[in-house]
């Protein structure tokens, strides 16, 4: 069938759209389960054998049928699940439409309460298709009703990106009218909106001019739009004269200030306001209480003289932020500090590579009331896990947060929260969440609630994790290298590169760079979604698209010109040749002397007739071939001098050019990353000398090869760096340094292979199998257990030493408290190892069942 055709041919994840019941339950189950068998999501109309829904008890109906048949009858992952519950035109002159626009937000928010974990979407633009020719009308209807649906739980949608406006720029007469339109607030609304419709005609969406004008206000007024809009320009003056307006410098922090950042939270909050414009708001405090400060020192230095009581400050809570040991990436967890600092937390940040005991230690001498971890790279996982595991030894009962790239809420419902029952585990997916998240852990009335409801959740995740695992057939080691991938080498004979050995590039020009920057992971580091170049004029984050991206032009110049950042590579070339799942890589030509093995890791996910099981070695020449190939490998950087630009930043508490300026190093070393790899194809392999592809082409891959990287999915293991890094030199050769963990620094860097073959690929590992991780380690020389400890995230099992230590937790619970006892049989199960004793999660009651039925 045709869906079935189309999951063939697509990589990811796909979504269908889409299924429905509009046919009975059995063309939706059979469509639901193909969905499933190709791990795509499904969109799911609310349409049933009666037709589509247009009330809200249909809606809900048809939504809670749909929803039961896949999760209950399917095991469908309700995260997949889109549910379209209809948007249909209202104002049409037919009072029975006048309630569309409820109906559906008031669905949204039931489906997002009632239906966990799926998602709702519609088709914006038929809200408002008795207005079609009257484009600002329309803008002002989708905005108004994406504004309230939004809030209520829709979180996707299909819109015009020419047909929107920001909601607080509309008209507020229009504004207006189209709220009462789209609640239903008034009888004659729909007659109102035809009339003024009127006088919007043919009118185009007039932006804003910036003016002075605010500057005749009350300081206060002042203090609070220059927060709103992080403008720097004014703040010590206006500050001044706050301060001198007041009894106390303090005053001013907790008066006028707050007052203004407790707007920002809710412009925040209330999706009027982005994350850039959070930063620079931020900056402008910042800027503020750092005039104050000698001010609230003096007048500390004459309360302690006179023997008085000093009071300070008073702040929603302390929390202690830190990227754990072994990375070095801190982008986001600044972020995250500086929008909790916006919303007065005290925020103690231990920086990067901090180890577990520091982390604590830190946290008990602050009196902290939530400890943060932030990581990017996959070992920073386990080191999560290992610290959950230390607040448990020591008792402790503190919120735990977990957030950073690699991490996920499943790996931490499956792999952290067991480890830590003192105290609630919260994954926290972006800056946006944490203070909602903090608020309420912290908060006397709902911290309870609220930590049983996200551990309640966490364990309905884990055990869908567990099903779904379950489901997935997977091949043995030996049966996946039947299925590998099949490459005859002799008909397209591997190209010699130009240069065997190493070269080194010292000092690389950055403007030569600039235009191979993909800008569109840039805004996703600021949380803003959307694809460049079209973001720019997104009708949501367009405005604060464009204004960071401004700022970012404007820094870059800056960067090239004076040379903030030195960029350095290195590169190299060998003779390689296939050795089983290996690559062995040669001295030279001769191919007698190996220097160094390159390991890799095969797909054992059982695959359809057609597709094959791959690892990397798959793409060299094996040496029984007779076919001389080569291999390459990669160091670039262009973060060197980066950690003291963004300190200088810093410490003038400008958080924001602090992060921009990180955040423009990281997409400048991506950009050498392609940049030497286009050379490498054109001139130092030069098996494509005639490429000649667009900015656009190169991020979208269309040339020959691949570069995948260790550590990611393609070759999950980050030990492999040191081979890589050993055959460069790359520490002398490009300036760049493995931590522990082998993450690099400085931080903005990119490493890893070169392959050239036509046929070669980019693909995931995804889970493995004891009997490949036992292999791996024999060829690797290491221990199995070390093998599982860095390989931990990709495992499809339960190694021995996290059961023994899981053992060992379980008994010293049950010495210290003999009345909390497990079913003696809990701790046979290999799934169950890292439960506490008389657990009652789901997965935990489900497998009982299955003990005492088998």
């Amino acid at each position: 069938m045709v869906i079935e055709a189309g999951l063939k041919c697509v990589q990811g994840k796909p979504v269908v759209n889409s299924i429905s019941l509009k046919e009975g339950e059995e063309k939706f189950i059979h469509e639901a389960k193909i969905a499933r068998r190709h791990g795509a999501a499904v969109v799911v109309m609310a349409f049933d054998e009666k037709g589509q829904a247009d009330t809200f008890a249909r809606k809900t109906e048809i939504c809670r049928r749909a929803y039961d048949i896949l999760v209950k009858r399917l095991d469908f992952p309700p995260e997949d699940i889109i549910f379209d519950p209809n948007i249909f035109a209202i104002a049409t002159g037919i009072e029975e439409h006048n309630n569309y626009g409820v109906d559906f937000i008031e669905a949204a928010r039931w489906i997002r309460k009632n239906l966990p974990g799926a998602h709702v979407s519609g088709g914006v633009s038929n809200l408002s298709f008795s207005f079609r020719g009257n484009e600002p009308v329309r803008e002002a209807m989708h905005s108004v009703f994406l504004y309230h649906a939004i809030k209520a739980g829709m979180d996707m949608g299909i819109v015009n990106a020419g047909q929107m406006i920001v909601y607080d720029d509309i008209d507020p007469e229009l504004r207006q009218v189209c709220e009462d339109v789209v609640l239903n607030r008034d009888p004659g609304a729909a007659e109102r909106l035809l009339a003024l419709a009127e006088k919007f005609r043919g009118k185009q969406t007039q932006t804003r001019e910036a003016d002075l004008a605010w500057r005749d206000w009350p300081v206060e007024k002042r203090l609070s739009h220059a927060l709103v809009h992080g403008i720097t320009a004014f703040i010590e003056q206006d500050t001044e004269e706050a301060r001198k307006a007041s009894a106390r410098p303090l005053d001013v922090i907790e008066g006028p200030l707050m007052a203004g950042m407790n707007v920002v939270g809710d412009l925040f909050g209330d999706g009027k306001m982005f994350l850039p414009q959070v930063v620079k708001s931020a900056r402008v405090m910042k800027q503020a209480v750092a005039y104050l400060m000698p001010f609230m020192e003096e007048e500390k230095a004459r309360s302690l003289a006179s023997g008085s009581t000093f009071e300070s400050s008073h702040s929603a809570g302390k929390i202690v932020l830190a990227t754990v040991k072994g990375d070095v990436h801190d982008i986001g967890k600044n972020i995250v500090g500086i929008v909790l600092q916006c919303n007065n937390f005290e925020v103690v940040d231990l920086g990067v590579m901090v180890p577990a005991t520091k982390i604590i230690e830190t946290a008990k001498s602050e009196g902290a009331d939530i400890i943060g971890l932030s990581g990017l790279i996959t070992p920073s996982l386990d080191e999560m896990s290992f610290l959950a595991g230390e607040l448990q030894r020591q008792d402790m009962k503190l919120p735990l947060l977990i957030g950073g790239a690699t991490t996920s809420r499943v790996h931490t419902a499956v792999k952290i929260d067991p480890n830590y029952r003192g105290g609630p585990v919260v994954h926290v997916n972006d800056a946006s969440r944490a203070v909602g998240v903090a608020s309420a852990l912290l908060s006397p009335e709902k911290r309870a609630a609220y930590a049983a409801e996200v551990r309640g959740e966490y364990q309905k995740i884990a055990a869908a994790h567990l099903r779904a695992q379950a489901a997935k057939k997977r091949l043995t080691l030996t049966d996946a290298r039947a299925n590998a991938v099949r490459i005859d080498f002799a008909k397209a004979p591997p190209q010699r590169p130009s240069f065997l050995g190493v070269r080194n590039f010292d000092n690389y020009d950055l403007a030569e760079l600039v235009g191979y920057i993909d800008w569109t992971p840039f805004f996703q580091t600021w949380e803003l979604a959307g694809r460049f170049p079209a973001i720019l004029d997104d009708p949501k984050v367009g405005e604060a698209a464009r204004s960071l991206y401004a700022d970012a032009q404007e820094m870059l110049k800056r960067i090239v010109a004076e040379k903030w950042f030195t960029a350095r590579a290195t590169i190299g070339f060998w003779p390689a040749n296939a050795d089983g799942d290996d690559i062995a890589v040669f001295a030279d030509e001769n191919r007698t002397t190996k220097i160094a093995t390159l390991h890799t890791l095969r797909q054992q996910l059982e695959k359809r007739e057609g597709r094959f099981n791959a690892a990397l070695s798959d793409f060299i020449a094996p040496r029984a071939s007779g076919v001389p190939d080569y291999v390459g490998g990669f160091v670039v950087t262009a973060g060197i001098g980066e950690d003291a630009v963004a300190d200088r930043f810093k410490k003038a508490n400008d958080d924001y050019s602090s992060i921009l300026c990180k955040a423009l190093a990281d997409r400048l070393a991506e950009a050498f990353a392609e940049r030497m790899h286009a050379r490498v194809r054109r001139e130092f392999w030069a098996y494509a000398p005639d490429e000649n592809l667009s900015a656009d082409d190169l991020i979208l891959e269309k040339y020959q090869g691949i570069r995948p990287a260790p550590g990611y999915p393609a070759q999950p293991d980050h030990t492999e760096k040191q081979t890589l890094f050993a055959l460069l030199d790359a520490e002398r050769g490009a300036g760049v340094k493995l931590t522990e963990s082998f993450a690099m620094w400085p931080g903005s860097s990119v490493s890893g292979l070169y392959f050239s073959h036509p046929e070669s690929f980019y693909f995931g590992v995804g889970k493995i199998e004891r009997d490949q991780a036992e292999d791996y380690a024999a060829r690797k020389g290491m221990t199995v257990a070390e093998v599982e400890r860095w390989l931990a995230p990709i495992l499809d099992y339960i190694p021995a030493q996290d059961r023994d230590q899981a053992r060992t937790r379980r008994e010293a619970v049950l010495a210290s408290n003999p009345s909390s006892s497990a079913p003696a049989n809990d701790i046979a199960s290999n799934d169950l190892a890292s439960h506490p004793p008389g657990c009652a999660c789901a997965v935990h009651l489900a497998w009982r069942k299955k003990a005492a039925r088998g």
